[in-house]
């Protein structure tokens, strides 16, 4: 994969507003190749620069956080946006609260 990919998915997910999450999908269709859903993941488990790209606003297509999340695990990942104010219900964030559709 390109580095112009990686950098493309770094820009989409700085644009994430605070308390706010997307989909490796959304990040996906937003960068211009929904089929890259797996390539997102990739980008964000080797973030260069993980206190300006907010990868943990990003979540699955089911709310769910990453078990992998690499910069402290799924707990620090909650963490993070239960501060921001994220809510979870059943250990999920209800999409239809809090997703971020790349237009705001």
């Amino acid at each position: 994969m390109s580095e112009n990919t990686f950098t493309k998915i770094y820009e989409v997910v700085k644009k994430i507003p605070r308390g706010r999450v997307c989909t490796y999908g959304q990040i996906a269709l937003l960068v211009g190749n929904p089929r890259l859903s797996r390539v997102v993941g990739y980008a964000l488990h080797v973030n260069p620069e993980p206190g300006v790209i907010p990868c943990h606003r990003v979540v699955n297509r089911n709310g769910e956080v990453s078990r992998a999340f690499a910069f402290g695990g799924e707990n620090m990942q909650i963490q993070l946006l239960e501060d921001e104010g994220v809510e979870f219900v059943a250990g999920r964030v209800p999409l239809d609260r809090y997703m971020w559709y790349g237009d705001e």
